[in-house]
This record gives C-alpha cells, structure tokens and sequence, in this order.
C-alpha cells in the first residue's frame, strides 16, 4: 500500500498534469525542444493517473472483499479473490512507486555489474554465481541485454567474480541500490552434518560513461594482451586476444577476454576502465581500487550487509529498510520488482530529503 508521503507526491504530480495538459491545449509554448520535453513528462503522468485510478478501485475491492470474507459470503471463493486483488494492488503499486521515485541523470544509462565471491570459500563463490544467474533472469524479464565480460570461475562451482554489460531502459534507476554485500545462509551441498554456513558476495553497479567524460590519458595506461583462457571447446583460444589494462595513478586494474578480436577487448576494457574512475571520482576518493571497492561494496566479510537471503526460512531481508519477503525461490528467479520498488524508493526519499 502506499504510504501517506507517497500520496502527497502523487498528489502534486497529478496536479502538475492538469497543467501540461491546459498549457498544451492553449498552445502556450512555442519552442519545439520544450513541448517535446512537456509530452514525454504528460505521456509518464497520465500513466500515473491511469495507475492511480487503478490503485483506488483495488483498495475499494479489497475493502468489499474483506466485508463479504468476513460475514462468511461467497466463502468458496473469496479467499482466491482476495489474494487475486493482492497480487494486482502490489503490482500497480510497485509500478506507481517506480514513477514517482526522483530521478538522477545516471539512471538512464547502461551499467557494469561486478560480483565477487567474499567470504565463506568455495559456498561464496557458488552464491555468486546464485546472484548472477538471478540478475540474468531480471534482465530478461525486463527485455534488457546482458552480457557477461569477464569471469573467474571456481572449479567447484560459481564465480570468483564477473563483470557483466547491461542495456536496457532505465537501467542504473533499478540497480543502483543492489551495490553491497549481500549474505546467504543455508547448508552447502557438500556439508554431510547439515550445518548451516553463512558466505556472502559483493556486488557494484557502476554507470556506463562516455568517453568525453573521462578524460584519461594513454600514457596513464599500461596495456597488456595475454591468452584467453576458459572451459574449453569453443572457449579455447589459441591467440593473444585477452586484455589487461591497468590505470597507473590510481592501479585499477581491467581484464576482458569476452572477445577473440584483441581490438574489441581493449575497448570494452577501456569502457570498463572509465566506469571505474568514474565512480571514484564520484565518491572523491583518490585511493587504490581496493579501498574505492571497499568503500563501495564493503569488504565481504559477513558482519557487513545489505540483504540477506535465507534458505532454510524461504526469506530474503533487506536490512536497509527492514523489510522481508517470503519468496526466496521466486526472487533467486528474477522476481526482483517488488525488492527493487521499496529500496528504491525508500533510500531516494532519504537522499533527497537529506
């Protein structure tokens, strides 16, 4: 449900599309660049408004729904109904909060998604890869691209880290807050007593950046070309196509062996590069990449946290916002809507109440 401030945002918002709307009726802007911009804003409040008449309507139903549940009518049905009209007031609503959370010029763009195993051996590396296959899946329910870059597999399963590319719409406004060390708790498949471990992994979401706005110069790179190496099969490379890019001022070091064209490596190297420096700079940290990446992502030990997911109770928390969700298998199946609704808009309003 929505919340009495959220309300108020709505409110405004609406009141602001009766306005666009009385303004482009009487023609009272002339300059086509600025009755784009005011169409595109009319197009997202009218959806708002569009959203909003539906939340209303749904609250009214469950309302009724729970007079009939309560008064025993219709008992046969009206516990599906009501959960019916549950799942499409908490969809309408995660979309409402979606548009009415504020907007940053970086969430437009494409990011970075880094994730390294942390602590706990062997089990952190395969929730690692837990974590990636579950980003993968959201980037598919949203018709987004994904494309891993670099990995560091772990013989025994998972990923000691991978850098992945996703594009898409809007993409750094849903995955900017899943930076941080997320933490697992369940018993590995390889413990024979049943003991619960406890790992985690770290994840970054860095911004893509164009090149115009870092300027880095050549003599500041050390670029290096090495074998690729992988599972084999097709994976097997028999050139020096891998890159291996090191920043000299601040020793962030980048490798890509996506790609058998050395040339195509280096650039999404470089791109990857520019992300990174951009990101300390945004930070204004003038550190070596491990104190920017702790700063960012902690440094994985378990103590610190940003969510954690725990098998044995089918429970994801995010200790943020101190909510909890009890669909651990839907959400590890990139069922992250509802999770990335509430965080976003939860830690937006503190930033820009702050």
């Amino acid at each position: 449900m929505l919340q009495e401030f959220e309300l108020e945002i709505i409110k405004k918002k609406l009141e602001k599309l009766h306005e666009i709307e009385f303004n482009l009726a009487n023609s009272s802007y002339s300059n086509p660049e600025q009755i784009l911009s005011l169409q595109k804003e009319y197009s997202e409040l009218k959806e708002l408004n569009e959203l909003y008449t539906r939340y209303l309507k749904l609250t009214e139903d469950l309302a009724e729904a729970h007079r009939l549940e309560e008064e025993n009518e219709f008992e046969d049905w009206i516990e599906d109904e009501i959960k019916r009209i549950k799942a499409d007031l908490n969809e309408v609503t995660s979309k409402i909060k979606d548009i009415i959370t504020p907007e940053h010029p970086d969430d437009f763009k494409d990011v970075f998604l880094e994730i390294r195993a942390g602590a706990g051996g062997d089990e952190a590396s395969i929730f690692a890869g837990d974590l990636l296959r579950m980003y993968q899946k959201f980037c598919e329910k949203k018709g987004w691209k994904f494309e891993i870059l670099d990995f560091n597999p772990n013989p025994v399963g998972g990923f000691k880290e991978v850098i992945a590319f996703i594009k898409g719409e809007k993409v750094y406004k849903h995955l900017k807050f899943e930076s941080g060390v997320h933490r697992v708790q369940r018993v590995p498949k390889t413990e024979a007593s049943g003991r619960i471990h406890t790992s985690t992994a770290t994840v970054a979401v860095l911004p893509e950046v164009e090149e115009k706005e870092i300027d880095i110069d050549p003599k500041d790179l050390k670029i290096e070309t090495f074998r690729a190496s992988g599972a084999g099969g097709q994976y097997v490379n028999t050139t020096d196509s891998a890159v291996r890019i090191t920043h000299l001022p601040t020793g962030i070091v980048v490798s890509i062996q996506d790609e058998r064209s050395q040339h195509k490596n280096k650039e999404k190297a470089l791109r990857v590069l520019r992300a990174r420096i951009n990101e300390v700079k945004r930070q204004e940290v003038e550190e070596m990449l491990k104190q920017e990446r702790k700063s960012q992502v902690g440094s994985g030990d378990r103590s610190e946290k940003i969510r954690t997911y725990n098998f044995m109770q089918s429970r994801v928390t995010d200790h943020r916002v101190g909510e909890s969700w009890h669909n651990l298998d839907q959400i590890l199946d990139g069922n992250l809507d509802e999770i990335i609704a509430s965080v976003s808009q939860a830690l937006s309003t503190r930033v820009e109440a702050n």
